[in-house]
């Protein structure tokens, strides 16, 4: 074989790792935090997409897009079918880290490379791919270009969508989504995302890569709550209607229904009417992440939490309209293919409650995840990290799984089922 059987990267695809990272570092990272401003359609996601079609270029990988705004890079048959998809994304969470998305898509063209030296000529094709809006951060929902890529979300959405600022997603976009296509679909037999891990499961296992087997069920759920603007230093105590202290009471009751459940809830976005100190606001706004291992377990959560809402509510003479704006199921992925690529790599498995565009495309055809090692376990933050070593095992592994999958007959059937 031309790669060890340990999953231990060569000091070679170390030193490459790293001068491939270097030359995206420092794009959209905030000087004063460390932290990563790369918001889709922005000018650092702009150049990091640019970054990507040079890449795809100087390995002979003609780039196509599918009018959703995702990129795909390929090496091989044009015409050919069955293809490998590999990639990630390249926008993050406001002051997010460097490696969440982006490691999957340098992994990738690196994997290539190795491919390459070693003299491996795939039987199928293999496309590098790049989605738009993976995190949400600038049009409110996760995922945006995978969701309409496969359909679960329609181009009338999509288009509608606005950022903070007001601008349309097809305005940044620059033209109207195109939404599903089944096309681009059928000429892929699988995908395998590399991400970095975003937990320290790994640290525990002192394993430097691992298989996923799941996603947890989540979603984001928008709680207005109104209530009556008002002077801060004239209005008695008890003639309020603030919706304030409905929201704090909000905000513990998500937290303690979540720790009763074994789940996770978070409130870390909100917004504030007219967010003077000295008046009474009009209107709160705040967005739950809230996340379980079962389905049944987030729908209790979260239901708990809007009665809560509600009830408290009642007594503050507020009101409060509650709007679910994504939702993904439960997504186990393929469990033949995570077996197979748990034997080959020797590797742990293990789930996961983040999500990612391949528990999109899961509900379309077989899929894959690989977590390199995040010694910290913090993710979302300034905080995340991995090891150029464990990168460069991420990278020989994820070359094992690319000369493996193109080598095999394409699987046999393709999972059905929506994934929103």
């Amino acid at each position: 074989m031309f790669i060890k059987n340990a999953l231990q990267g060569a000091p070679a695809t170390t030193t490459r790792f790293r001068e491939l990272w270097d030359e995206i570092a420092p794009i959209g990272r905030d000087a004063r935090t460390g932290g990563y401003l790369r918001y889709a359609f922005g000018e650092p996601e702009r150049r990091l997409r640019e970054w990507f079609r040079v890449q795809a270029e100087r390995r002979g990988m003609p780039v196509t897009g599918d009018g959703n705004g995702n990129l795909f890079a390929r090496w091989g048959d044009p015409d050919a079918t069955g293809a490998v998809l590999t990639g990630s994304h390249f926008d993050s969470v406001p002051q997010g880290g460097a490696y969440d998305g982006p490691l999957g898509i340098v992994s990738a063209f690196l994997a290539v490379d190795e491919l390459r030296a070693a003299g491996v000529a795939p039987d199928r094709p293999i496309v590098v791919g790049a989605f738009v809006e993976e995190e949400g951060a600038r049009f409110g929902v996760p995922c945006l270009g995978s969701r309409l890529l496969t359909g679960a979300l329609t181009p009338e959405r999509a288009a509608g969508l606005r950022d903070a600022d007001g601008v349309a997603f097809a305005e940044a976009f620059g033209d109207r989504p195109a939404g599903a296509r089944p096309d681009l679909l059928a000429g892929f037999a699988t995908f395998v995302e590399l991400h970095v891990e975003q937990g320290r499961a790994l640290v525990d296992r002192d394993a430097p890569v691992a298989v996923a087997t799941a996603i947890w069920p989540h979603g984001r759920w928008r709680f207005d709550i109104t209530g009556e603007p008002n002077h801060a230093g004239t209005t008695r105590m008890a003639d309020r209607r603030d919706p304030m202290l409905t929201y704090a009471f909000t905000v513990l009751a998500a937290n303690k229904e979540a720790r009763l459940r074994g789940a996770h809830a978070t409130v870390g976005r909100v917004n504030v009417e007219p967010n003077a100190t000295n008046a009474v606001p009009s209107r709160v706004t705040g967005w739950l992440d809230a996340r379980a291992a079962e389905e049944g377990t987030l729908a209790e959560l979260v239901e708990a939490v809007r009665a809560k809402a509600v009830e408290r509510a009642r007594r503050d003479g507020t009101e409060v309209i509650v709007t679910e704006e994504s939702a993904t199921p439960l997504v186990g992925f393929d469990a033949g293919l995570g077996g197979r690529l748990a034997t080959l790599l020797d590797a742990p498995t293990l789930p996961t409650a983040a999500g990612h565009d391949a528990g999109v495309l899961a509900g379309h055809l077989p899929t894959a995840m690989l977590f390199v090692r995040n010694p910290t376990g913090v993710s979302h933050s300034p905080a995340e990290s991995a090891t150029d070593a464990d990168c460069a095992a991420g990278v020989t592994a994820l070359a094992r799984v690319l000369a493996e999958l193109a080598a095999r007959p394409a699987p046999v059937g393709r999972p059905g089922g929506a994934t929103a």
